[in-house]
């Protein structure tokens, strides 16, 4: 959320737009709700002066329900689907959706709202998140890297599944493998799997947006670890620098990553479930993407500058936020 705020002002600025945090900083042509509130009846009365409300829609929170951690936690994700829901159904006047398997999702779950919507996916500074600059990938080793905030919680599968991925890849490939996880992940976890992993593993820890670009740039490939993901950030600025993503055809991956920018295989169980993937498919793809790299990277450039440019997103928001035309 603070990822795309901070992006969405600038690009605002740019066009003269001013953008405040506060209901209470009149006037304003119109709210955009990034997730959900607890603000609703204050954005119902916003509603009665004929200012428009915008919500814009992400996953609904469903690991708990599978992976349960504890109850509070279950009970926080639990109240922040009830939030969302709501302002879905008895506020927003239209409703973005991050992707069309977000919105597919939303309307299974939680039936159709009955109001406009439209599809339109993150995106980022092409100029911030590019391929120039003096990274390189190393030459020895094929690097796989995994960019999460956190990979705890309920998330620790999808650590599993990169680990199984990188290691099957790793009887493959020409190269030994490498696997570099940027995340927060528990010290028990890292001796846990570094006691029995095949591979090596580099462990970067949380590191500041702007060290991102780096990462993916000194890269062969980015695995997307998370499993239904509406429209991960990680898969777009990594395209964006012309890093070559592969995943598991789950969420809204096969939306965002095309043959040209990777390789997206069948999960090969049940992934609602939390099954373990099958990882062979993926594995050959993946190298396939490490043995092709000038073709692959350039293909997820081309992907990024055709699919995920933060003034075409922009535009997007503004034209349903202004009421240019209908969401």
């Amino acid at each position: 959320m603070v990822s795309f705020l901070n992006k969405f002002r600038q690009a605002a600025a740019r066009r003269g737009i001013e953008i405040t945090q506060s209901l209470a900083d009149t006037p304003y042509a119109a709210v955009l709700v990034i997730g959900g509130t607890r603000e609703i009846l204050s954005l119902k009365r916003v509603q009665q002066r004929g200012v428009r409300v915008i919500q814009r829609l992400d996953g609904i929170n469903w690991i708990h329900r599978r992976n349960p951690i504890s109850i509070p936690h279950s009970i926080r994700a639990e109240y922040g689907n009830l939030i969302l829901a709501t302002v879905r159904r008895h506020v927003a006047d239209a409703i973005i959706y991050q992707s069309a398997f977000s919105q597919i999702w939303w309307n299974d779950w939680y039936g159709d709202a009955g109001k406009p919507s439209m599809v339109v996916h993150n995106a980022v500074d092409l100029e911030q998140y590019s391929p120039k600059g003096p990274e390189q990938p190393p030459a020895d080793v094929f690097r796989l890297l995994v960019v999460e905030g956190s990979l705890g919680g309920g998330y620790e599968g999808g650590l599993a599944n990169a680990i199984h991925l990188a290691e099957a890849a790793n009887a493959l490939a020409s190269r030994p493998v490498e696997l570099v996880v940027v995340g927060e992940v528990s010290e028990p976890l890292k001796t846990e799997w570094q006691a029995g992993s095949k591979i090596n593993i580099r462990w970067a820890g949380l590191v500041n947006r702007e060290q991102v670009p780096s990462l993916q740039r000194g890269a062969h490939a980015l695995f997307s670890a998370d499993v239904h993901p509406a429209c991960p950030n990680s898969v777009i600025e990594a395209l964006a620098c012309g890093l070559p993503v592969v995943s598991y055809d789950t969420g809204s991956l096969a939306e965002l990553v095309t043959s040209e920018a990777g390789f997206i295989a069948p999960y090969g169980s049940d992934p609602w479930k939390l099954q373990q993937p099958i990882a062979a498919p993926l594995a050959a793809g993946l190298v396939k993407v490490f043995e092709n790299q000038p073709a692959y990277r350039a293909g997820a450039r081309a992907r990024a500058g055709q699919a995920f440019n933060i003034e075409s997103m922009t535009d997007h928001y503004l034209s349903v936020l202004l009421g240019e035309q209908g969401a």
